[in-house]
């Protein structure tokens, strides 16, 4: 017959517990955070490009101006929904890679959930957006 060892249940059930946490930990840890800003944070070259209009407890609005040859670096967007005041063309970088639009004056856009991307006007004249974000 083999005579296995006395086992300290309490002993036990505490070191599971401190393998249980340290795992936990770890995989909270191993979140990935963002080191982006937001819109309104964000600017370009050190100077910012949108000024809040309006700031409650249900909404954010922001108006964003970008003369030719000014961008905004890259930085993230909760959902929102944008009208174009007065458009230009744009050079937009995202994770889809790097693209030329023309954004006509009087165009909206919107999206739900969170993206990322840098823009830069490449046209002639001075765009300007409204940022609508709902809190």
């Amino acid at each position: 017959m083999i005579k296995l060892p006395h086992i300290n249940s309490e002993n036990l059930f505490n070191k599971v517990k401190i393998i249980i946490a340290s795992f936990f930990f770890f995989f909270i840890s191993c979140k990935q955070k963002t080191t982006l800003l937001d819109p309104y944070e964000a600017g370009w070259k050190g100077k910012k490009v949108c000024e809040i209009l309006q700031d409650n407890a249900k909404l954010r609005v922001l108006k964003c101006t970008f003369p030719p040859g000014v961008g905004h670096e890259k930085h993230y967007h909760n959902t929102h929904f944008g009208y174009t005041i007065t458009g230009s063309k744009f050079k937009i970088t995202n994770s889809a890679g790097v693209k030329e639009v023309d954004v006509p004056t009087g165009s909206d856009f919107s999206n739900e959930g969170v993206t990322t991307h840098e823009v830069l006007n490449i046209g002639n004249t001075t765009a300007a957006f409204l940022i609508i974000e709902p809190k």
